[in-house]
């Protein structure tokens, strides 16, 4: 004959709500940036960014909304790059210059070359084809 006592009501529902507790935490953290090391997301299209002249020579312009940094070294030659922090995927929300800035934990990036300038990411940002056709720009996949 066994001696275990059977779950009480009180006992299950402790359990619900531990296991509840434990999920809503889990989706805490994916609402801060999910993703670790190594994030590349950026336009998995095509995306018109709109006029070149946007983007200063020896600057960079961000478009957030696209997950797209652009820069435009010297006249005419523009390089692009996902603005999705390499470190837990937070998208790049300010831009100094040529440094790109991610306000989820303040890693720093380099606009015409994507590498990191501060951590605590510690990859660089994964290129973006990028073209400037008729005074338009385009970036993504296909550009």
């Amino acid at each position: 004959m066994s001696t275990e006592m059977p779950a009480t009501r009180r006992t299950v529902l402790r359990g619900v709500a531990l296991a509840g507790a434990v999920g809503a935490a889990d989706v805490g953290l994916s609402a801060c940036g999910g993703k670790k090391n190594g994030s590349s997301d950026g336009p998995t299209t095509a995306v018109d960014l709109g006029a070149s002249s946007a983007v200063p020579v020896g600057g960079a312009k961000l478009y957030r909304d696209d997950k797209v940094l652009v820069s435009q070294p010297t006249q005419g030659t523009f390089k692009a790059f996902s603005a999705v922090c390499t470190h837990q995927g937070c998208v790049l929300d300010t831009v100094d210059g040529t440094t790109a800035s991610c306000p989820c934990h303040g890693s720093e990036f380099n606009a015409e070359t994507g590498a990191v300038v501060r951590g605590p990411a510690d990859k660089a940002l994964p290129a973006v084809d990028v073209k400037a056709v008729g005074g338009k720009l385009t970036a993504g996949p296909g550009a």
